[in-house]
């Protein structure tokens, strides 16, 4: 009881200096342009002040206004209840433990509501190290604002009447460019230690920069970083890496030597020297910057992209490269930086790491099925972050720039004047090894030993060439003189034999002698074969 009384007057009397009545700065002099204000958002406070309650657009999206830039999202302030907000407003859901919040839904655009917090220490929940766990006081509006972290974040925008609400000179931080922590930074920091990463990230994302006051005690209070459950350091993170000025803010975190015990940090600061992902993250910035969005799995794929890089080339030799690197995409994705990522940013990370091979492949029907893949324009941004760095040739991002947007016929002509240009180059290669290597010498077989050729006298020497061309003819056979037989008997059905082609006649070695002879030879008699008879059996005629 005691220690509640003495906090309850350190935040009435001390450092925090509460401030009852705002400086009401009119919308003439703060210049806020309504057209960037969310209409839903104006619709909820004005439901909310019909129902006879306060209710004012709050914390960063009034910051944002007064600068010129139009706010991601709206947040209401207002002393009604929770559950009176839900009564008041349709499709509201309670939210939250730590804080109870109300989310009030219009089709893709939540608004959330809060309560306005108190100062008392009654209700408010703290563990060991003295981080609020639970706080669900409400109080007045001047006790909310005393609760805030920053000064520019302590501005209250009424949409009806265009005033705003300014408790501890925010509009003053505002002109001069300074972030500014409402009371003692060092309790304000042991309250929520996430307020640390925070200042880097508004200070980055604005250009401002941080107090003296507020930024010494920094890295002495970062050890309480430690006790922030993994999930919400994680967010932090991704914020920082999506806010447009990811590498202000890995600068900025270096400077003042704060470390968090995260693997998306340790990662981040390994890599935030590498080139490539220094100029991937000055790409997702100006992206940001332009009004436009970047995923989860584009920021994963490039700060892991050195893992996958170093897997392939270990495993250069592999029979089947798709599977390396589909192996290499599968194993990336086990790191501890990936654990309570969702499935689908995983699995639109490992199809971006896998699509890069294939913008090499420039023939056939591939690259129109690349251009169907609903990966290819995160993989497409990849590649030519790729190309800034030196990875790969700019003469193959221009390529799949130019493909891009050229028309049907232009993407055909440009397929093949590649596949012609393959071809020239694999026929030059060709040739260049055939130059390179040495030409092969003729081999003669042996002569087998032991059995000697039967014209082994024609290959010496003394044979003349007359003889020995005479040696090479092939001798000459005799003719066989036939016998004459009648016409009628040779013409017989019986003597024809039922094939045509005869056998030829075996000459023996006496009638070679006798053909080179001059006498005349004896004459001789010719048998001859009986054509065989077909048997019944086998279909034929039966022999009478």
């Amino acid at each position: 009881m005691i220690d509640q009384i003495v906090e309850t007057v350190q935040n009435l009397f001390g450092t925090r200096k509460i401030r009852r009545k705002p400086r009401v700065i009119p919308h003439k002099e703060n210049k806020i342009d309504l057209r960037q204000v969310s209409p839903f958002a104006v619709s909820v406070c004005k439901r909310l002040q019909e129902a006879g309650y306060k209710a004012y657009i709050v914390g960063g999206a009034v910051r944002d206004l007064l600068i010129g830039h139009t706010p991601k999202d709206f947040d209401v302030a207002t002393d009604a209840t929770p559950e009176q907000v839900r009564k008041v407003t349709r499709r509201a859901i309670i939210i939250g433990r730590r804080f109870r919040l109300v989310h009030v839904i219009k089709g893709a655009e939540t608004i959330e509501v809060s309560t306005f917090r108190g100062l008392t220490a009654e209700g408010v929940q703290k563990d060991k190290n003295g981080r609020v766990i639970s706080d669900n006081v409400f109080g007045e509006q001047y006790e909310d604002a005393a609760r805030r972290d920053f000064t520019v974040n302590a501005l209250y925008f009424d949409p009806t009447s265009g005033d705003v609400l300014d408790y501890h000179n925010g509009m003053l931080d505002i002109r001069k460019k300074r972030i500014r922590m409402i009371g003692d930074p060092q309790i304000r920091y042991q309250e929520d230690p996430v307020r640390i990463l925070r200042a880097v990230r508004i200070a980055s994302k604005l250009g401002f920069t941080i107090d003296p006051k507020t930024a010494d005690p920094m890295t002495q209070m970062q050890q309480y970083l430690d006790n922030v459950p993994a999930a919400r350091l994680n967010d932090e993170m991704l914020k920082m890496l999506m806010s447009g000025a990811a590498l202000q803010c890995v600068d900025l975190m270096a400077k003042y030597k704060i470390e968090v015990h995260l693997p998306i940090f340790k990662l981040l600061m390994r890599e935030r020297e590498n080139v490539f992902v220094r100029k991937a993250l000055d790409r997702c910035d100006a992206r940001v910057r332009q009004g436009r969005s970047i995923s989860q799995s584009f920021l994963y794929a490039v700060l892991l992209w050195r893992d996958v890089e170093s897997y392939v080339e270990k495993n250069s030799n592999a029979k089947s490269m798709t599977q390396c690197w589909e192996k290499a995409a599968a194993e990336v994705s086990h790191s501890p930086v990936m654990v309570g990522v969702q499935g689908r940013f995983i699995n639109d990370m490992q199809e971006i790491w896998k699509l890069q091979p294939k913008f090499e492949r420039r023939g056939g029907r591939l690259p129109f099925r690349l251009l169907n893949h609903p990966r290819f324009r995160a993989a497409y941004d990849f590649l030519l972050i790729r190309a800034s760095s030196g990875e790969v040739p700019h003469e193959l991002a221009d390529w799949w720039t130019a493909f891009e947007s050229a028309s049907e016929d232009d993407r055909h002509i440009m397929i093949q004047e590649m596949e012609r240009a393959a071809r020239v180059r694999k026929t030059s290669a060709k040739e260049e090894g055939a130059e390179d290597k040495p030409k092969k010498t003729r081999r003669r077989r042996k002569k087998k030993t032991g059995s000697q050729p039967a014209n082994a006298a024609l290959q010496s020497e003394s044979v003349e060439p007359q003889e020995l061309a005479a040696a090479a003819e092939p001798p000459q056979l005799p003719a066989v003189e036939t016998i004459q037989e009648p016409a009628a008997k040779r013409n017989s059905p019986a003597a024809k034999p039922k094939s045509e082609a005869k056998p030829q006649a075996k000459v023996s070695e006496a009638e070679k002698s006798e053909a080179f002879s001059d006498e005349p030879s004896a004459p001789r008699t010719v048998r001859r074969r009986r054509a065989p008879q077909r048997s019944a059996l086998l279909g034929g005629r039966s022999r009478e």
